[in-house]
């Protein structure tokens, strides 16, 4: 019988963190047999159309009633957990259950540095592994006090027929980009504020590009409302289902947070053939090679990010198809699925003995 991996979330929707939770216990179900646990919601659905063994929960006092039941039934079980409450929830009934248990807790990092990463040395006192998505990540972690020591890195990956069923864009004929997509919610953190900045700076940008933006927050009505106004070539369209598709037809993806954990959609964006362009910092910075994979700009800098796109406009084909080749290589290594199920089955092994 194979020994049980339990992937605890603490959200049930379907974004990154959740899309990760999949792929890894999909990945792993030939050496483990996969359980998911998770609030009432799409991921759950999405899991048992896998065939994966599904518990639902909508508050603590369930998930804990959860906790004693899955360890109750096996004597020896891998974790991988999001949340604080649930990572203590659990090591706390292990005291009594005293179980052979291999403890991960995986970080993927957010936009509130309290939530995501002010309280992770809670776990400090108890046998717990933390993995960190991007050495961005493991750098927060250890300014709120998480040991050093304690923490490993395993960058997230695109599974194989999720690569090979993303629409790809053609090569790259003619001189220079037209059609920017940004994928991203529309908060002030994401920073979209510094792409109407530079078109502030540079109208002549206007003249030659058009600007998609995909996505919902809270001051999307405002930044909106600015582009109407002053930009009417950025067009923000909320959410859409189709957003591979729209990545497929753009010329760039442009990402624009300084501080994002990691950003699966940029991996996305690589995947679909389609150049990126992302700030110099965070997690986001360190999935790109400069001028190899694609490109960096300064962080929250306008000027900078106008040089570039100016750049862009009359770039080579032949450079643009050099950066969507390296790019499709660090896909189809770095980030490959075959990689990234590599790392956390050594870690799982290693942490285990």
């Amino acid at each position: 019988m194979k020994t049980p991996l339990v992937y605890i979330l603490h959200c049930g929707n379907f974004y990154g963190t959740e899309q990760m939770a999949l792929a890894t216990l999909e990945g792993l179900s030939s050496e483990y047999t996969p359980i998911l646990i998770a609030p009432e919601g799409v991921v759950i659905a999405k899991a048992e159309e896998k065939g994966i063994k599904t518990y639902a929960f909508r508050n603590l006092l369930q998930l804990s009633s959860q906790l004693h039941e899955v360890l109750s039934n096996y004597y020896e079980l891998m974790v991988m957990s999001t949340g604080v409450k649930q990572a203590l929830l659990l090591s706390v009934w292990n005291i009594f259950y005293r179980r052979k248990l291999t403890h991960l807790h995986i970080i993927h990092g957010g936009t509130d540095e309290r939530e995501s990463y002010g309280r992770k040395a809670y776990l400090n006192y108890f046998p717990v592994r933390f993995i960190a998505v991007s050495y961005f990540v493991r750098s927060r972690l250890i300014a709120h006090g998480v040991k050093a020591s304690s923490i490993d890195v395993v960058e997230n990956f695109l599974l194989p027929e999720r690569v090979a069923k993303s629409p790809k864009r053609p090569q790259f004929t003619r001189q220079g980009i037209q059609h920017i997509v940004v994928v991203s919610r529309i908060d002030p953190i994401k920073r979209i504020d510094v792409l109407l900045d530079a078109l502030d700076l540079a109208p002549d940008l206007l003249q030659h590009l058009e600007i998609t933006i995909l996505g919902t927050g809270w001051n999307l009505d405002e930044m909106r409302e600015r582009a109407a106004k002053y930009h009417p070539q950025v067009q923000f369209l909320g959410f859409v289902s189709d957003v591979p598709q729209r990545l497929a037809n753009a010329d760039l993806l442009l990402h624009l947070c300084p501080t994002e954990p990691f950003g699966l959609a940029i991996l996305e964006a690589m995947a679909a053939d389609l150049p990126v362009l992302i700030p110099n910092t965070g997690g986001a910075a360190a999935l790109v090679e400069n001028e190899v994979s694609g490109l960096h700009f300064k962080a929250n800098n306008p000027e900078a990010l106008a040089k570039r796109l100016r750049e862009l406009l009359t770039a080579e084909p032949e450079y643009l198809n050099r950066l969507v080749a390296g790019a499709r290589q660090a896909v189809e290594t770095r980030f490959s699925a075959e990689q990234g199920i590599a790392n956390y089955h050594a870690l799982l092994t290693e942490t285990h003995s």
